[in-house]
């Protein structure tokens, strides 16, 4: 976790320094510049969960922070170590930053740490503390590209505020807080010895690749 947090410093000392360079009066102005985004996704919901993302967007700086709960991985959203092995996976949260650079006045790259936390229970049993069978952290470095749309953008009222933004990202695993990145156990199910293996995000067996729409507003669209 020195690391993590080591890495993170240098990220923030870094985007100061750019927020300061992208001061100068030569860049061109970019549309949606010094806005502030609130949203969430939508796949946080289908998968019972939510989130709550706030970025800033100034001329060629993106800063955004996002904060999941409870998004449930059963089934076959669920790591295939855990399917194979009868089990539910919790994100009981999971939170982290970004900082990114505008491509395009639509288009922006981000580098993202992120911190998540499981639960782990037998499938298909009540998530009590007597069911769980394990919990643990993960950190995950990665980028993500994020693509801004605003379908209401030449309205002259409040609408014009209205944001979808569809992203692909790349979350691989960098630490989690099992001995050696696994857990070994007697599964009562399937009534043999188990390891079960720290989870990664997004697609099951893509080692961290995932894709999200979210639905924001940006607010002061309407001003000049």
């Amino acid at each position: 976790m020195k690391t993590f947090a080591h890495t993170l410093f240098a990220l923030l000392l870094s985007a100061g320094t750019l927020l300061a360079q992208e001061s100068a009066p030569a860049r061109k102005q970019f549309p949606y510049s010094n806005k502030f985004t609130l949203g969430g996704g939508i796949s946080q919901l289908l998968l019972g969960g939510f989130n709550v993302q706030a970025e800033y967007t100034t001329n060629r700086m993106v800063f955004d922070y996002s904060h999941g709960f409870n998004i449930r991985l059963s089934g076959q959203s669920a790591s295939p170590v855990a399917q194979d092995q009868n089990l539910s996976e919790k994100l009981t949260s999971t939170l982290g930053i970004g900082i990114g650079y505008r491509l395009t006045p639509g288009l922006d790259l981000r580098f993202e740490p992120k911190l998540h936390y499981y639960d782990v229970y037998y499938n298909g049993q009540p998530e009590s503390v007597g069911n769980k069978l394990t919990s643990y952290r993960t950190v995950t470095l990665g980028l993500g590209a994020y693509y801004r749309y605003y379908p209401f953008r030449k309205q002259p009222n409040g609408l014009s505020g209205i944001l979808i933004m569809p992203s692909v990202r790349f979350w691989p695993n960098v630490w989690s807080s099992l001995d050696d990145n696994k857990y070994t156990y007697l599964n009562r199910t399937t009534n043999r010895t188990e390891t079960y293996k720290a989870a990664s995000q997004g697609f099951p067996g893509t080692g961290g690749l995932l894709a999200n729409v979210t639905i924001g507003y940006t607010f002061g669209m309407n001003k000049k």
